[in-house]
């Protein structure tokens, strides 16, 4: 998901998207440790979506607060 994607959801939709995302990377790293085959970029490609979101909720959380705008 890109940012220009992510901007307008609400930030409780946003944290569901991540649960979602954190999921998938423990069944990931739950393949890896088992041996099976997994794509291993996309181990780094959830992460980083992860941060992506966290960081999107909290601008809509500074700027409810009226901070750094």
């Amino acid at each position: 998901m890109k940012l220009a994607e992510m901007r307008p959801m609400e930030p409780p939709v946003l944290l569901a998207e991540a649960e979602k995302l954190r999921r998938e990377l423990l069944e990931l790293r739950c393949k890896v440790a088992l041996g099976e085959d997994v794509r291993p970029h996309r181990v780094k490609e959830i992460k980083r979506e992860i941060a992506r979101i966290l960081t999107v909720v909290s601008e809509k959380k500074a700027m409810k607060e009226g901070v750094g705008a």
